[in-house]
């Protein structure tokens, strides 16, 4: 799930992004993953119907065309749009790193909340995971089917749905840069859900709130560009590790990716 925000000089796009999505968002989007089984609606407050409604629209459309060029190998990019991706690119692999330096991925279960077009999605099912990925857009979930598909890969569903619909057991849950589009108020319990998913641990990033970040974020406030953009939303990161340690969750490894226009903390946590 990122962060868009225009800078003051209106030519750059700052992106905060969480070690989270798509949507469960994927990244770009809100997007929280079902499990591989048929997703029953559930009723965790997402906060407003219109931040979902926005998020959904956005990624639909004008934002799915977008980030779809910024999460490919696509030419038709900006600096600022490379150094993000180059930052969401960053965080995956430490996902990814870390999961191979475990070495027992293979034959999991793997739930993906927010997929996106399938970074992080596409990469554990090579590994062997069996991935059940979902994100709010269904623009962003239809393509990263068609990439799998066009890989081979058959151990990974994709489909459409929001986070809170997300129902299931797996080995472990990813929610990649998807909390950017979560409320303030409603953290506590996204978090809360994930963890719900998860038998043995979570994997979650999320633009931290630090005063220099916040600054960021009111400055691009300020000077907004042509193009429509999603509400962004800071997390504290006293409040993600507190929800996690009252679901029963102990943090156990945990990075920062910061480039020129991409912020994400990532934390992985362990039921104990």
């Amino acid at each position: 799930l990122f962060y868009e925000m225009k800078t003051f000089t209106g030519a750059a796009v700052a992106v905060v992004a969480v070690a989270a999505a798509s949507i469960t968002l994927a990244p770009a989007t809100i997007a929280f993953a079902p499990t591989s089984h048929v997703a029953a609606p559930r009723t965790v407050a997402f906060s407003t119907v219109d931040d979902k409604t926005e998020v959904r629209e956005y990624f639909n459309n004008e934002g799915f065309n977008r980030w779809n060029k910024i999460y490919s190998e696509s030419d038709e990019v900006n600096n600022v749009q490379l150094d993000i991706r180059n930052g969401h690119d960053q965080t995956i692999q430490k996902i990814l790193n870390w999961i191979e330096a475990d070495g027992n991925i293979k034959g999991k279960t793997v739930c993906d909340c927010g997929c996106g077009v399938g970074s992080l999605a596409i990469p554990l099912a090579k590994m062997g995971a069996k991935v059940s990925a979902s994100d709010i857009s269904d623009s962003m979930a239809t393509e990263a089917a068609a990439r799998a598909k066009a890989m081979g890969i058959k151990n990974a569903k994709f489909y459409t749905s929001d986070l809170e619909s997300v129902t299931g057991k797996y080995n472990t849950v990813t929610c990649v840069d998807v909390a950017i589009h979560y409320p303030t108020d409603k953290m506590a319990e996204m978090v809360g859900h994930l963890c719900s998913l998860a038998e043995d641990r979570v994997l979650i990033s999320f633009a931290p709130k630090t005063w220099y970040y916040e600054l960021l974020k009111k400055i691009g406030e300020l000077f907004p560009g042509p193009s429509k953009t999603t509400r962004a939303y800071l997390h504290d990161e006293s409040v993600v590790r507190e929800a996690l340690k009252k679901a029963g969750f102990e943090v156990s490894r945990e990075e920062m990716t910061g480039t020129s226009f991409y912020f994400s903390r990532l934390l992985e946590a362990k039921r104990v």
